[in-house]
C-alpha cells in the first residue's frame, strides 16, 4: 500500500510540474512572437509607433499590476482554482486578440492576457513549492525557469515563420491551442488545491493602492526623457510611502511589509532579482539594434545571435537550480551575479569590428550567469517564507522580474534621448548609436556589480 501511494505521489508531482511548466512557457513565448510581429500588426492597422508599443507595453503593465494582489487571492481561496481562472482568461483573451478587428480592441485584449499571464505565472511557482519537498525544489524551479527562457528562444523565429505564412493573428491561434491544452490537463487531473490563508481576508483597498503605485511608477519612468514621466513618477513614489503605511495597520495585508522587514533573505533576493532584471532586459533590445545597423544583419540572422542567450540558460537552469538544493542558493546566485556583471561590461568594447564570435560568447557568457542566478533566486525566495505565504512570494519575485524589465527599458531609452534624441536612425547618427550603447553596457555592469552585494548580503537560507 506504501509503495501504491508513493508511486501516486509521484506521479502527482510529475503531473503538477508539467502543467506547470507548460503555462511558465506560455508567457514569454506570447512576448516574444508578439514582438516580431508588431511591424505586420501596425501595418494592418495603420499605428504609429507610441501607439504600437502598447501592443506589448499594455501586456507588461497589467502583468506587473496583478501578479501581488492574484498570489494573495491565491493563497486564501485556493492556488489551482485561480491558475485555472488565469488560463482560462489568457486563452480567451488570446481569442479575442485573434479576431481583433481594430488597434484599441487588440490593446484591450493584450491587458487581458497579461491579467491572465499574471494568475499563471505568479501561482506556478507556489504550486510547485506546495507539492515538492525542499530537497527538490530548486531542480523543479530550475526546470520551470528553463520553459520560460525556451519560451523566449522559440517566439521570435516561430512568431517570424507564423506570421510570414499565415499572419499575425496565427501567433495568438497558437496561444489559444496552448491555453487550451493546459485547460484540459487541470480539469483531467490537477485536483489538489492549497490554500493556507484560507481564514485571512483579501486586502481590496490595499491592492488598488498597489496597482495604481505600480502603473504611475512604470509608466512614469518608461516616459522619464519627458517632464509627463517625473509627474507621473512622484505621485507614484507618494503611493509608495501610502501602500506602506497602509499595510502595516491592515489586518491581513496583500503584502506583508514584515517579510522586507523581519526576513533578510526575503528581502534582499528580491532586491537581487530586480538588480538583475533591469541590467540585463534591455541587452536583447541593444544587441538587436547593433547588430542590424552595425553589422548589416538581416532580423532573421540577428535572431540567430541572439537566441545563443536563452539557448544556454535554458539548458543549465535545471542544474543551477539543483545545485542550490546542496550548496546555500546566495553562493550560487551571486556567482552567476558575477559572471552576468562580466558579460555585461564585454559589451562595454563593442564598435565596428567588433566579431560575431565575440558577441556569441559574451551572450553565452551571460545565459551561463543568468542561469546560476536566477533558479537558486527562486529557490531562495521561496524557501524563506511559510506555505500561507507562497503565493504572495511567487507574485512579488513575479513583480521584480516585470518591474526590472520596464526599468532596464528607460534607462536605456533614457541614455537614448539625452544623446540622439527623436531621430530616424540613419548612417550618420551610427558613431553617436554606438557611444550611447557603450554607455548604456557600462551601466547597465555597475549595476549588475551592485547586484552582487545584494545577492551575498541575503544570508543563509538553511
Amino acid at each position: 500500500m506504501t509503495d501504491a501511494m508513493s508511486v501516486e505521489n509521484a506521479g502527482t508531482k510529475r503531473f503538477v510540474l508539467l502543467v506547470t511548466t507548460l503555462a511558465a512557457f506560455l508567457s514569454p513565448f506570447g512576448i516574444s512572437s508578439v514582438n516580431i510581429a508588431l511591424p505586420s500588426i501596425g501595418k494592418e492597422f495603420r499605428m504609429d509607433a507610441i501607439l504600437l508599443s502598447w501592443v506589448t507595453t499594455a501586456y507588461l503593465l497589467s502583468s506587473a499590476m496583478f501578479l501581488v494582489p492574484f498570489g494573495k487571492i491565491a493563497d486564501i481561496y485556493g492556488r489551482e482554482r485561480i491558475f485555472t481562472y488565469g488560463i482560462l482568461i489568457f486563452t480567451l483573451a488570446s481569442v479575442g486578440s485573434a479576431i481583433s478587428n481594430s488597434a484599441s480592441v487588440l490593446i484591450c485584449f493584450r491587458i487581458l492576457q497579461g491579467i491572465g499571464a499574471a494568475a499563471t505565472y505568479c501561482i506556478g511557482a507556489a504550486i510547485l513549492t506546495s507539492v515538492f519537498p525542499s530537497r527538490e525544489l530548486g531542480r523543479v524551479l530550475g526546470i520551470n525557469l528553463a520553459a520560460v527562457y525556451i519560451g523566449y528562444s522559440v517566439g521570435p523565429f516561430l512568431g517570424g515563420f507564423l506570421t510570414h505564412h499565415l499572419g499575425w493573428r496565427s501567433i495568438f491561434l497558437i496561444n489559444v491551442l496552448l491555453g487550451s491544452l493546459i485547460t484540459i490537463l487541470i480539469f483531467w487531473k490537477l485536483e489538489r488545491d492549497g490554500h493556507e490563508a484560507k481564514e485571512e481576508k483579501f486586502d481590496l483597498f490595499g491592492s488598488i493602492i498597489y496597482s495604481i503605485t505600480l502603473l504611475l511608477i512604470m509608466y512614469g519612468f518608461s516616459q522619464l526623457s519627458t517632464m509627463r514621466g517625473v509627474w507621473l513618477v512622484l505621485p507614484g513614489a507618494l503611493g509608495i510611502f501610502v501602500f506602506v503605511k497602509w499595510e502595516t495597520r491592515a489586518e491581513s495585508p496583500v503584502l506583508d511589509i514584515n517579510l522586507f522587514r523581519n526576513n533578510r533573505v526575503f528581502a534582499f533576493s528580491n532586491l537581487a532579482a530586480l538588480i538583475n532584471y533591469s541590467a540585463t532586459f534591455a541587452v536583447t533590445f541593444l544587441l538587436s539594434l547593433y547588430l542590424q545597423y552595425i553589422k548589416k544583419l538581416t532580423p532573421e540572422n540577428a535572431g540567430l545571435v541572439l537566441v545563443s542567450q536563452p539557448i544556454v540558460q535554458a539548458f543549465f537552469s535545471p542544474y543551477a537550480g539543483k545545485l542550490s538544493d546542496r550548496i546555500e542558493p546566495r553562493i550560487v546566485a551571486s556567482i552567476g551575479m558575477a559572471l552576468t556583471a562580466v558579460g555585461l561590461f564585454l559589451f562595454v568594447f563593442l564598435n565596428e569590428k567588433t566579431t560575431l564570435g565575440f558577441i556569441v560568447a559574451g551572450l553565452i557568457l551571460l545565459g551561463f550567469g543568468f542561469a546560476l542566478f536566477s533558479s537558486p533566486n527562486t529557490n531562495a525566495v521561496m524557501s524563506s517564507v511559510e506555505n500561507r505565504l507562497y503565493g504572495v512570494a511567487s507574485g512579488t519575485i513575479g513583480t521584480m522580474r516585470m518591474l526590472g524589465m520596464v526599468l532596464s527599458m528607460g534607462i536605456t531609452i533614457l541614455i537614448f534621448s539625452m544623446y540622439i534624441g527623436k531621430v530616424q536612425m540613419t548612417s550618420e547618427y551610427y558613431p553617436l548609436f554606438l557611444r550611447c550603447v557603450r554607455m548604456a553596457f557600462t551601466f547597465l555592469g555597475v549595476l549588475c556589480f551592485g547586484g552582487i552585494l545584494a545577492s551575498l548580503a541575503r544570508g543563509d537560507v538553511r
